[in-house]
């Protein structure tokens, strides 16, 4: 048997189990909504893995590990920003959300819930947060085919422009399949492969370089700055909080708010928090130390850097590839698939569910057979995964850059519509509309302008959400009051919510 037979033969049975989700799932969706959000029926499980496993993505795998290579424990500071955003994403909106997406007649989509929450019979919110999830998704799904492309031209040396398509197909498979649930029971088992290989592959990175001991003392020896929190000073205040800033993101990101509308009653919250916690935070310690510790094994084994000398998001996959026999590399290497179909299912899924429930349903079909919608849903999810192979059909993508740019577009454009929907009963649609034109505007304009052509250090989404906050409070205040049917909504979701303990 060659070398490569068992990697193939460990990702074949991976895509085939996945695919058989998919299949059970099919037989388990009945109407639209259990295709786009699974009937509410979630349990504390399956939502903190799910949410967790659609968060990550490739980015987890690829992205994270190689700016720690790069760049040393001063690319740390993104963690700890993710980490404090995810856990008031958890603590402060995801049991809100929950109960006034129901109470909002039961809406299945952000754009959905939008319209309800500020009765927007003019449908504005609806056509506008559905174009942004069109527009920032195809870059965000781009992310993950690039990163899957990676993958299979790393591991079997097939071309860039055919691993595209190896990347992609499973996923869009299974998603076209069986829906919410497939994507949902899919995360479960992808979360669970992805915890299993960074707890193992950092242990055995650090024991392949001497320890912990010999490794920070080779990396110190060898290039100092990478113990340097603060880069010597160059890194600077701008530095940090773009990287903190990371963590506003969490209250805007479609795909993962889906999983708290889906969960089957608020009293599943709380648990779930702390599950998908637990994961997240021993994930991301896991991804860092293989970076960092990676600089010390390759230091030691200069023989075996391979690709990770062209590109440094291959770290991963070099080091699972030296350090473990064949079938166990497959099964590690199996989680960075994991990561990347994980997040890209859930991404093709709520295009699908805007194109089909805010605009085709919505403007088109409004008496469409839940048949028909199901499978409208399913020619979206094929329709933007062809777009973002084409998107992605540069090889010289990077997985963090694109990843960058979306999450930004989402965090400033829906997070402050997100947060102040849920607390604040002033506000108006106008104002709602206000901060998503605002916020989106801003990360496009600053991306563009600020740091391509003037090389601002700070992060996009930091002026994009202080925009839209500033926006939604100013024209909120200056436009007529909720009607009383809005403002007894909201003071009946509060009493819900106080009730619970939120």
């Amino acid at each position: 048997m060659t070398a490569g037979q068992p990697l193939l033969i460990t990702f074949g049975i991976y895509l085939a189990a996945m695919i058989l989700i998919g299949v059970w799932a099919w037989r388990s969706t009945r109407s639209f909504d259990d295709y786009i959000l699974g009937g509410r029926s979630l349990g504390s499980v399956v939502t903190a893995l799910s949410a967790g496993a659609s968060d990550m993505s490739g980015w987890l795998l690829m992205g994270l590990p190689g700016a720690l290579y790069l760049g040393g424990v001063s690319e740390s500071w993104i963690a700890l920003g993710l980490i404090v955003g995810a856990w008031c994403n958890w603590k402060f909106v995801a049991g809100p959300l929950r109960v006034y997406t129901e109470r909002t007649r039961n809406a299945l989509t952000l754009p959905d819930y939008f319209t309800h929450r500020f009765e927007d019979r003019q449908r504005l919110l609806r056509v506008f947060s559905a174009v942004v999830i069109l527009v920032f998704f195809a870059l965000y799904c781009a992310s993950g085919i690039v990163a899957g492309a990676r993958l299979f031209e790393s591991v079997f040396g097939v071309p860039y422009a055919e691993a595209l398509w190896w990347g992609a197909a499973a996923t869009i498979l299974y998603t076209l399949i069986g829906g919410f649930l497939a994507v949902s029971w899919t995360d479960t088992v992808q979360a669970s492969l992805m915890i299993f290989a960074l707890v193992l592959t950092p242990v055995m990175v650090v024991l392949g370089s001497g320890g912990v001991d010999a490794s920070l003392a080779l990396i110190e020896q060898t290039d100092p700055a990478k113990l340097d929190w603060f880069k010597g000073g160059t890194l600077g205040v701008v530095g940090i909080v773009s990287l903190l800033a990371w963590g506003l993101g969490y209250f805007g990101q479609p795909h993962i708010l889906a999983r708290f509308m889906a969960a089957d009653s608020l009293t599943t919250i709380p648990k779930a928090r702390h599950i998908g916690m637990s994961w997240m935070v021993l994930c991301l310690l896991g991804a860092m130390a293989v970076g960092f510790f990676g600089n010390a094994y390759f230091a030691t084994h200069p023989d075996q850097v391979g690709p990770v000398a062209e590109n440094s998001e291959r770290v991963f996959i070099q080091l699972s590839t030296v350090l473990f026999n064949p079938w166990v590399a497959g099964v590690l290497l199996s989680a960075i698939l994991a990561a990347i179909m994980s997040t890209l299912s859930c991404q093709l899924l709520v295009c699908s569910s805007a194109l089909t429930e805010d605009f085709y349903k919505g403007f088109l079909r409004p008496n469409a057979s839940q048949r028909e919608l199901v499978w409208f849903g399913r020619a979206m999810v094929l329709s933007v995964a062809l777009l973002a192979i084409w998107i992605a059909r540069d090889p010289d993508s990077k997985v963090l850059g694109l990843v960058s740019y979306a999450w930004a577009g989402f965090g400033a454009a829906f997070g402050p519509v997100v947060l102040c929907s849920l607390f604040w009963g002033r506000m108006t649609r106008n104002g709602a509309l206000a901060g998503m034109l605002a916020g989106a505007a801003t990360v496009i304009l600053w991306k563009e302008i600020a740091v391509k052509q003037h090389g601002s250090g700070l992060y996009e989404i930091v002026p994009g959400v202080i925009v839209a906050f500033v926006a939604i409070f100013v024209v909120s205040r200056i436009g007529k009051a909720p009607s009383d049917e809005v403002q007894f909504r909201h003071k009946g979701v509060q009493e819900t919510l106080k009730v619970h303990g939120y």
